[in-house]
C-alpha cells in the first residue's frame, strides 16, 4: 500500500480552486461589460438625433401675358385761342321774359311742334303750327317756331320772313324773341358748308427727327388758310389730328397716349396775315424698355390724318400717307391724286428751340 508523502502534498498549489476563482472572475468582468454596453445603448437611445433632409420644391415661373388692346384715343383737336373780351363793369339789363302764348289751343299746337321739330318730323311740325297761326296770327311764339322750323329745312326766305314778323312786334310784344329773331336777321343763316373754298389746309409740314435723345419726334406745322374778305368766327376753328405708328411686327396702330402730343398756335394774334395761320404739333415717342419691346414690338412715327373743321362740320383733310383716310370713320372720301403731298423739313424753323419747342423765342435785347 502506497503512502502519499505529506510534504509533497503541502508543496503542490491548489489549482483547482484558483480555476474556478479565475473562471468566475472571467464571468463577473463579461456581466460588466455587457452591463455597461446596456448602460451605453440606453443613453444613446435618449439623445434627439435631427435629420436633414433637402426636399426640392418646384419653382413657377408665369410668362407674363399680353396686355389686352387699348381703346385708340380720340383724335387731338386744337382750337385757336379767343381773345378774352375786356371787362367793363355795367349795370345788368333787366332780364326779358318770352310771352306766354295767349289762346291755350294755339299753346298746345306749338308745343307739339316743338316735340315733333326736334325728333325731326318737319312736316308734322309744319302742320300743327300753320293751325296754330290761323287760330293765334299775331302771336310772337307761333312766328318765331315757324321761322326754326323752316330755317332747319333750309327754306331761308320763310324763315326771314317769320323772324321779320317778330322784329316788328318788338320788347313790348314778343318779349325776349325780340332779340332772338333780332340776331337771327342780323347774322343771317351761314351753313358750315358755306365755308368751303374759303377755309383750308395748306401744306403740311413734317419735321422728322428718329434721334432725338428724348425718343423719336415728329412736329408738324399746319398751316390754316382763309379767302380774303371773309369774315371767319374764330371759336368755331377746330383742327384735329390723328397719329398713326408702325410696330415691329408691321402693325400700323392708331395714338393710344395723347400725353404724347403738345400743341400751340404759332402764328398769335389771329389777323391772318398773308392769309393764313399756322398750328405746330410735337409728337414725341418715348423710348421702351427691353421687356415691354420684346412682347409687344418698338413703335416708329407712321403718319397722320389731319383735318379742318367749322361749327363741327369737316372742311379739308389731309392724310399721309394717303392710305390712313380710309382708317378715320366718317372722314370725306379721297380720290387718288387729291391732296396735296406734304413737305418733309430737314430743319426746324428758325424760331423753333428744340429744348422748349412749343414756347415761342425770346426776343433779342
Amino acid at each position: 500500500m502506497s503512502s502519499e508523502n505529506p510534504a509533497n502534498s503541502k508543496s503542490r498549489p491548489p489549482v483547482f480552486p484558483i480555476a474556478c476563482w479565475f473562471l468566475g472572475l472571467m464571468a463577473f468582468v463579461q456581466l460588466l461589460v455587457a452591463g455597461m454596453a446596456m448602460a451605453t445603448r440606453l443613453e444613446e437611445s435618449r439623445v434627439v438625433r435631427v435629420v436633414e433632409k433637402e426636399i426640392l420644391k418646384p419653382v413657377v415661373v408665369r410668362v407674363p401675358e399680353a396686355a389686352p388692346p387699348v381703346a385708340s384715343a380720340p383724335p387731338v383737336v386744337s382750337r385757336p385761342p379767343v381773345p378774352a373780351a375786356e371787362f367793363v363793369p355795367a349795370v345788368p339789363p333787366t332780364p326779358l321774359k318770352t310771352p306766354q302764348v295767349a289762346d291755350p289751343r294755339s299753346e298746345k299746337l306749338v308745343n307739339e311742334a316743338r316735340e315733333a321739330r326736334v325728333a325731326g318730323d318737319m312736316g308734322r311740325a309744319i302742320v300743327k303750327l300753320e293751325e296754330a297761326l290761323e287760330q293765334s296770327p299775331e302771336d310772337p311764339n307761333v312766328h318765331y317756331e315757324l321761322g326754326l322750323v323752316h330755317e332747319q329745312m333750309g327754306v331761308f326766305d320763310t324763315a326771314a320772313m317769320h323772324y321779320e314778323k317778330v322784329y316788328q312786334m318788338g320788347v313790348t310784344g314778343a318779349g325776349s324773341l325780340y332779340e332772338l329773331a333780332a340776331g337771327k336777321l342780323r347774322d343771317g343763316f351761314e351753313q358750315p358748308d358755306a365755308m368751303l373754298g374759303k377755309l383750308s389746309l395748306g401744306r403740311v409740314r413734317i419735321f422728322n427727327n428718329p434721334n432725338h435723345e428724348g425718343g423719336q419726334r415728329v412736329v408738324l406745322t399746319i398751316p390754316v388758310q382763309k379767302a380774303p374778305a371773309d369774315e371767319i368766327d374764330v371759336s368755331e376753328i377746330a383742327v384735329s389730328v390723328v397719329f398713326f405708328n408702325r410696330s415691329s411686327r408691321g402693325e400700323i396702330l392708331q395714338l393710344e397716349d395723347k400725353s404724347w402730343v403738345t400743341e400751340q398756335w404759332a402764328t398769335l394774334p389771329f389777323d391772318w396775315a398773308g392769309g393764313e395761320e399756322s398750328l405746330r404739333m410735337n409728337y414725341t415717342i418715348p423710348p421702351q424698355d427691353n421687356q415691354t419691346e420684346h412682347l409687344f414690338g418698338s413703335r416708329t412715327y407712321y403718319g397722320q390724318v389731319v383735318s379742318l373743321l367749322y361749327k363741327g362740320e369737316v372742311l379739308d383733310v389731309q392724310a399721309w400717307p394717303r392710305d390712313l383716310a380710309a382708317r378715320i370713320p366718317k372722314a370725306p372720301s379721297m380720290q387718288p391724286g387729291d391732296g396735296m403731298l406734304p413737305e418733309f423739313q430737314d430743319t426746324l424753323p428758325p424760331d423753333f428751340d428744340p429744348e422748349i419747342p412749343l414756347l415761342p423765342a425770346l426776343p433779342e435785347p
